[in-house]
Order: structure tokens, then sequence, then C-alpha cells
């Protein structure tokens, strides 16, 4: 947690929320060796209290206002920024899809759930092939619960996620939302 009161002297604001994103997030014990994260949003806010006149603290607290517990990765987090920047509606982390008959399925790493959006970011590990047969899985039973499912990889990420908010926009249009609904 130190280290990033620290790193907020020099660090732009997305890259501190990316941190702590990462110390608020609850592990998977079958995937990592701990079963509590590394800090609360509480606890990151108390440290921030306590340093009132360090360099970097209004930079933190406005980065703590934009954390959210769930995300497994640093661009699931640069992605919802870029989401909510764009006037989109801000997405769900991690959250379990459930569909009509009230069945838990898979979380998605981003969802619109009033618009039955799942959003996939598909890093270097999705490239295996025992991963490529999962996630075809996950999109059949996506499409199954009557949701869309948008992938995004790093090429979509360029230049502020241009590409990821325009695949994005294009399916909550194909899912009833309003383009003049944008509050950018």
């Amino acid at each position: 947690m130190r280290t990033w009161l620290d790193l907020a002297q020099s660090l732009p604001l997305d890259d501190l929320v990316v941190i702590a994103d990462h110390l608020v997030r609850v592990p998977r014990p079958n995937f990592e060796n701990r079963y509590e994260p590394y800090a609360t949003p509480f606890e990151l806010g108390n440290m921030i209290a306590r340093h009132p006149r360090k360099k970097g603290v209004r930079i933190l607290r406005d980065a703590l206002q934009l954390v959210r517990i769930g995300a497994d990765s640093p661009p699931e987090t640069q992605l919802r920024l870029a989401m909510v920047r764009a006037g989109l509606p801000e997405p769900r982390v991690n959250e379990r899809i459930v569909d009509d008959m009230g069945n838990m399925l898979h979380p998605p790493d981003l969802s619109i759930t009033e618009f039955r959006i799942a959003i996939e970011y598909e890093g270097q590990g999705h490239s295996l092939p025992d991963q490529i047969d999962r996630d075809i899985g996950r999109t059949e039973r996506t499409l199954a619960a009557g949701w869309i499912e948008v992938r995004i990889s790093k090429r979509h990420m360029a230049h502020g996620a241009k590409l990821a908010i325009d695949k994005i926009v294009s399916a909550l249009i194909e899912q009833g939302w309003k383009y003049d609904d944008i509050a950018c």
C-alpha cells in the first residue's frame, strides 16, 4: 500500500487506478496462495487520510474514486476507465451472468447487465489450446443466455481504446441503447 502512495508522485491517474484495483482484488484461491486482498478501499482511503500533505495525495483521492473490486488484469481496468470516459454505462467487474432461469453462468471480465453485454479481454493466455476450447464454450453459454459477447484484444486498446469503444458501442446499439445517450 505504501508503494502506491509513493508512486502517486510520478504515475498518471490510470496507472494508479490499475495498481489500486490489483490491491483490492479478491484473490481466487484455486489460482493463488492467498485468500484476502492486499488492501481494501477503506484501508487505501485511511492511508491517504494519514498523509494529507504528501505530494500526489490529490491524484490518489481521484484514483480511489475510480477503484472497483474485481478486475483480474490491468487491461480490464484500462478498458473500464476508457468506457466511463467515453460516456458508456459503467460496466460491472467480474460479476456472474444470470440466465432467464436463474442459473449462474461465468463472470465476464466486464458486463453491462441492463443491455446483456459480456465483455471479455483476451490476453495472451487465451491463445492456448485448452483455453480456446473453454472460451468457445463460454461464448456458446453467453449467447444461449441471450447475451452478446464482445471480445477485446490488445490491438483494440491502442489509441485510447478507440476500437474497443467502437465495438462496445455497436453492441450497445444492437441491444437497444441510443447513441445519443453518450455523455461525451
